[in-house]
């Protein structure tokens, strides 16, 4: 669609001039398509695209497509891996895998789920996927140089070790080779950025898909840092050929440090008889940052019943292992499950943060749902297995609101499938919405960090108080130090004293930093921006008082697992030095 630039300056002079609501642009833009002649109404998203990028990032806020997915200061980036079977065979609820009723797809997914499907339209190459949803996100009119990077799809940590590594290493090549393609120094070019990707062109047109993706492979195996930006643009033009290089993790992680573009946390998701040492060690060494374990249960015999392929002793050794290495935990934990009830599933939620084998950093609640093509579904036909409603679903949720301690966050309370993929089981994809208004009802109140979480906090921030909360948790000590304003979280630490030595940088003396974190929408690196929160300082007054707490008890040396692309902001701004997978200090 071609917008009139009397259309955009008057509609841009509007909204400098009033700061209006959506609900006001909306009004505006039907009034001057009266006024300039215009049959359709552009939509935001063409706006910003029409606009000039400094322009474009100065009305972003106002003009922003889905502004929750980058609400946290991050940008969320989900991919899967090609689909494979778990080497212990399947779990009985478990939908998905090669050859299922749902086509071949990954282990655990339907096909249908926003990430499955952007994977399959990328025949699930990490270079191409990462790309796409960089180029995404600027559309919308996101900030997109901090990246939140999470691979899905299965048991990750058994699949080829040869596959991980290059899956691993595409990805950080991916933000690698956009950062050199579209940067000119330290602006974005945002012209090329737009003829690249023909963003005016019709979504849906397979032949603009191909061209694309031609473009991008012809970087995919080269040496990007060989070249300058002219010569990759050539390259891309097809006018200059480029020399194919085998790739290499440690050189597209150094790249990354200085890229515009940058990993700041990767996830990985794996089952707890695939999180141990071995398992640990080799995530360390591909940059991950955070493991989606799944948990599921704290019931031995509900683990042999859905086939699970490891006990709940393996389940304890591994937290104890990932949280020694300081990898930040994220619990899956599947309510409904074949023999529970509502007593016993409630017990469960409350068990895994009184019980400190377990203590979650991160909860993901899901309950359990028929899926066509499984074990359970057998079951649910037979009448031998009857699923949880809604209803219940929700309440037990609520219910365990109440055990959900400050130093967690809830990400989840449902799976990201069509209801219209499952057969029985919850009803509703917005789940959360659901049981927010059920808590609400009932008088309870989460405190949970997403709860509270300054993201949407109107007015200007004062001085934050700083906290600290210490709990023993798989044999070592956690500290979970917070800086809040009005009961408001601006941002927090996580620190641990390990139970054990596991890799030769960890010392007897040492404190790990396993998350540093500041709340607020995304802010590009090294900028700030009024009444946002993130780059004010707050990072580095939670790192002063974690260091502080650590040198009173006697340690001697602070590691931190930082995500690749941060390690700068640990070794320019803190004094942190590389150590192994780690960047590290002496206290």
């Amino acid at each position: 669609m071609n917008i009139p630039q009397s259309y955009l300056d008057d509609l841009c002079a509007f909204i400098e001039r009033k700061h209006p609501s959506k609900e006001d642009i909306a009004k505006e833009k039907v009034r001057l398509c009266k006024e300039h002649n215009l049959k359709r109404i552009p939509t935001d998203i063409q706006i910003l695209l029409h606009l000039p990028f400094e322009k474009a990032k100065q009305l972003r806020s106002f003009l922003q497509t889905k502004p929750i997915r980058t609400a946290s200061g991050v940008v969320p980036i989900a991919l899967m891996t090609r689909p494979e079977r778990c080497p212990h065979g399947v779990c009985t609820y478990c939908p998905g895998g090669p050859g299922s009723v749902f086509g071949d797809v990954p282990q655990s997914y339907t096909g249908k789920e926003p990430s499955t499907m952007r994977s399959i339209r990328g025949n699930y190459d990490p270079y191409l996927i990462v790309i796409n949803r960089i180029e995404q996100f600027i559309v919308l009119g996101h900030e997109f140089d901090k990246c939140d990077v999470i691979i899905q799809g299965g048991t990750f940590c058994a699949l080829d070790k040869a596959y991980q590594e290059e899956f691993v290493t595409l990805i950080f090549k991916a933000m690698n080779d956009f950062s050199k393609l579209f940067f000119e120094g330290d602006s974005f070019d945002y012209a090329y950025f737009k003829d690249f990707f023909e963003v005016f062109g019709e979504l849906g047109d397979e032949n603009r898909k191909q061209r694309i993706h031609n473009r991008l492979r012809a970087l995919k195996h080269i040496n990007c840092e060989q070249y300058s930006r002219e010569e990759l643009k050539k390259i891309v033009a097809q006018e200059l050929q480029g020399e194919e290089s085998p790739l290499s993790l440690e050189r597209e992680h150094q790249r990354n440090e200085h890229a515009k573009i940058k990993c700041i946390g990767l996830t990985i998701e794996t089952k707890p008889d695939w999180g141990l040492l071995v398992h640990g060690l080799e995530m360390l060494k591909l940059g991950c940052t955070r493991i989606e374990l799944g948990v599921q249960t704290v019931y031995d015999e509900v683990l042999r019943k859905t086939n699970r392929g490891h006990t709940l002793e393996d389940t304890k050794k591994s937290i104890q292992i990932l949280k020694d290495l300081a990898f930040k935990l994220n619990f899956h934990m599947m309510l409904g499950l074949p023999g529970v009830t509502r007593e016993k599933d409630i017990a469960s939620l409350k068990e895994i943060f009184e019980n400190p084998s377990y203590r979650p950093d991160m909860l993901k609640i899901y309950p359990c749902l028929v899926m066509p093509g499984t074990a359970l579904y057998a079951q649910y036909k037979n009448g031998i297995f009857t699923p949880l409603t809604t209803d219940e679903a929700a309440d037990i949720i609520v219910e365990s609101f109440k055990f959900i301690p400050e130093y967690c966050r809830v990400m989840r309370v449902n799976r990201d499938i069509p209801t219209y993929r499952t057969e029985a089981g919850v009803d509703r994809t917005n789940l959360r919405q659901y049981v927010d208004e059920l808590a609400k009802k009932r008088g309870i109140t989460s405190r949970d960090i997403r709860a509270r979480e300054i993201t949407n906090y109107k007015g200007s921030v004062g001085t934050p108080e700083i906290k600290v909360l210490e709990y023993e948790a798989s044999g070592g000590v956690d500290f979970f130090i917070s800086a809040e304003y009005d009961d408001y979280l601006l941002g927090f630490v996580r620190m641990r004293f390990p139970s054990q030595e596991l890799t030769k940088e960890i010392t007897p003396c040492s404190a790990l930093i396993r998350e540093l974190h500041v709340y607020g929408p995304a802010v590009g690196v090294g900028k700030q921006e009024r009444d946002k929160v993130q780059h004010k300082g707050i990072g580095k007054l939670l790192m002063k008082k974690a260091e502080d707490i650590a040198r009173k008890r006697g340690k001697k040396k602070m590691l931190v697992i930082s995500g690749v692309g941060v390690r700068g902001y640990y070794k320019q701004k803190l004094g942190y030095v590389q150590d192994g997978p780690y960047v590290s200090k002496a206290l």
